[in-house]
């Protein structure tokens, strides 16, 4: 038994879809979540820029006492994951990459659209998982172009994310999309959005969450890391940004 923290890190705000799993399913779980809310979003960051600043969160999270450590960030992941992993061998990490398995499983169209930042489509773990699937289904790429820059500001539901999410939805369901993966914590978000977009039209939307969640899971048992059962949970953010973003933080992560 471990009562540790379970960290969480992302860009900004994105990654609270991931906490939000994590609290709902693991309620003797502490939660530590690192919103960087500076440099964000990484999407069109250099590799070498994204891996600092991961690097660099990576290793407050572990000076805080984490046990296990959630990248909750698509686009970290791509860049960082391996080297993480590598660097930090005592520290189990969970990664996130676009659900294309299931998308790919389930589709009647045999065409799936993954929305992801343009780092994370161009990356290893992306490219590896498509190609295992290319057989099966047409994977369609798409950015979400201002997708992050909207959730950050809170507009996910306003008009501007409407005519946004539809200029880049549209085309990919006139292409015979009949799922469409959420590859980025910060789209998850815009779901309630994307579905209207989508309205009566025969799509899904899919993201991670519950499958980051039951990793982490594993991750806990495999590793004897679980809370003990009356364990009282606690629940902190850190951010580089000012108070006002932290305090968004907080409030954004309990549905506020």
């Amino acid at each position: 038994m471990n009562n540790s923290p379970i960290g969480l890190f992302d860009s900004g705000m994105g990654g609270l879809s991931i906490w939000r799993e994590l609290y709902t399913h693991l309620p003797n779980e502490s939660l530590l979540f690192f919103g960087d809310g500076v440099r964000c979003p990484y999407g069109s960051k250099s590799k070498e820029q994204i891996l600092s600043y991961t690097v660099e969160a990576v290793e407050r999270l572990i000076a805080e006492g984490c046990k296990l450590i959630v990248i909750a960030c698509n686009t970290a992941t791509a860049v960082a994951i391996e080297h993480l992993r590598a660097t930090y061998p005592h520290i189990p990490f969970v990664g996130l990459e676009p659900a294309v398995k299931p998308a790919a499983l389930s589709s009647k169209s045999g065409c799936v659209a993954v929305l992801a930042t343009k780092r994370s489509l161009e990356g290893e773990l992306f490219t590896a998982t498509s190609a295992r699937y290319a057989d099966r289904v047409n994977i369609l790429k798409a950015v979400g172009e201002g997708f992050v820059e909207l959730v950050e500001q809170g507009l996910e539901n306003s008009p501007e994310a409407e005519e946004c999410v539809s200029r880049v939805v549209e085309p990919l369901i006139a292409a015979g999309a009949d799922k469409i993966v959420l590859g980025c914590t910060h789209y998850p978000f815009l779901k309630d959005t994307i579905e209207r977009v989508i309205a009566d039209r025969e799509v899904e939307v899919i993201d991670s969450g519950e499958a980051v969640c039951r990793r982490v899971e594993q991750l806990l048992d495999s590793n004897s890391l679980r809370a003990e059962s009356q364990n009282k949970a606690s629940y902190r953010f850190l951010t580089l940004a000012d108070e006002s973003y932290l305090q968004m933080l907080e409030k954004r992560a309990y549905g506020y």
